[in-house]
């Protein structure tokens, strides 16, 4: 009896004690502690340095010389000669058509025909102004015979008459040579305008060259370049060196040299620029052999600026946010993080230069950290290494900034 009423109460503690247990609330495991990661990155050592000045620019090369052929005198062409082709190549003097000569032979036979009557005038009155004069004498007179008397106004009058026909062969003969149209310097046919077989008045236009021994680019530089170049402005400056490359090839495999002659005289109005005057000789290579450049063809330009003393050169990549660079200060227990506003004084692509600010031997940071307040900690990964101007970078693009 004792035994059925024990065996419910112990099933009742049983089941209690099973549900105080599933009751009770599970703590939830407590993770491991990290540590903090510690910040890593690789630094430059900032040292002092020259840098040359690179300016940018570019234009279209223009020929200094672009002139209309015009006959001086009117005719018909009868012939044409190869030099007077679109895009040939001609010398100076070089005759590049000819006019029908045949009406200027004829005044040239005339004017010869009348100096020969003008000669044989003038042989006449000297002979009559000698026998005057003998004449006189023989009569006994004592005084000077008057100029009529000795025929002076008659022998003035045969002189002038035959200096008048000299005068009139002669412009006979130059109409004649003008009948060959000569180059007047050494050049390139852009454009002919006329054919063989057309009659042609004077100063009628034939066609357009233009001169072959330079050529002249028009690069326009902002007033913020014109701090950092010293530009040709009186006759004996000194020139400045030019590097000019194709603006249509993209691999800039070619280069010419130039140089800046001078300025403009005046600032353009509306982009308040300056337009310096770069000047190539032998644009189409005809004695140097090298590629041609072309009337018209766009280039850029690489100018040779002045060269900035005692400046720091830092990577573009350096730079973090609005000319903000972080350097690594090693002042402390640790190196952390010391984030800097700089003042570029020039920049390229691929260079800052600043030379306020910072100090020699200073360390940049040049690894892109995500977030790195003032004062974080960092771990440097890399001995430090001087931060110098790359070798080569005066021939590297720049702008200013």
């Amino acid at each position: 009896m004792l035994l059925r009423l024990l065996i419910p109460v112990f099933i009742l503690a049983i089941g209690g004690l099973a549900a105080w247990r599933l009751g009770k609330p599970v703590e939830a495991p407590k993770p491991d502690p990290v540590p903090p990661q510690m910040l890593k990155t690789e630094i430059l050592e900032l040292q002092r340095t020259d840098f040359p000045v690179v300016l940018d620019s570019q234009g279209s090369v223009r020929a200094h010389y672009t002139t209309t052929i015009t006959p001086q005198v009117a005719g018909v062409l009868i012939k044409i000669h190869e030099s007077f082709e679109d895009g040939a190549f001609f010398q100076k003097d070089a005759v590049l058509a000819e006019l029908d000569p045949a009406d200027f032979e004829v005044a040239v036979s005339a004017a010869q025909s009348r100096l020969a009557r003008a000669e044989a005038v003038l042989v006449q009155e000297e002979a009559r102004a000698k026998q005057a004069r003998l004449n006189w004498q023989d009569l006994g007179y004592d005084e000077e015979p008057s100029d009529l008397v000795l025929r002076i106004p008659q022998l003035k009058e045969a002189t002038a008459t035959v200096d008048a026909a000299k005068a009139d062969l002669e412009q006979a003969k130059r109409n004649l040579e003008r009948t060959r149209i000569r180059a007047p310097f050494a050049g390139r046919v852009q454009q002919r305008v006329v054919g063989l077989g057309q009659a042609v008045g004077a100063s009628t236009p034939l066609g357009e060259v233009f001169a072959t021994d330079f050529a002249e680019i028009r690069l326009p530089l902002s007033p913020r370049q014109l701090e950092f170049i010293t530009l040709p402005s009186r006759p004996g400056d000194p020139e400045v060196p030019v590097t000019l490359t194709d603006a249509l090839d993209t691999s800039k495999s070619r280069q010419w040299e130039a140089r800046i002659v001078r300025t403009e005289g005046s600032i353009d109005e509306s982009s308040r620029e300056l337009f310096a005057i770069a000047r190539i000789d032998d644009p189409f290579g005809l004695a140097s052999g090298k590629p041609p450049l072309r009337i018209g063809q766009p280039v850029r330009a690489s100018i040779r600026g002045k060269v900035l003393h005692e400046v720091f050169v830092l990577p573009r990549g350096a730079l973090r946010g609005v000319n903000r660079i972080y350097l690594v200060d090693r002042k402390g227990a640790s190196p952390a993080i010391q984030r800097t506003q700089i003042e570029p004084l020039w920049s390229t692509a691929d260079e800052l230069v600043v030379r306020d600010g910072l100090e020699t031997g200073q360390w940049l940071s040049t690894t892109r950290l995500p977030y790195a307040p003032d004062g974080a900690p960092v771990e440097v990964v890399q001995a430090p290494a001087a931060a110098e101007a790359p070798v080569g970078n005066a021939a590297g693009a720049a702008s200013g900034s």
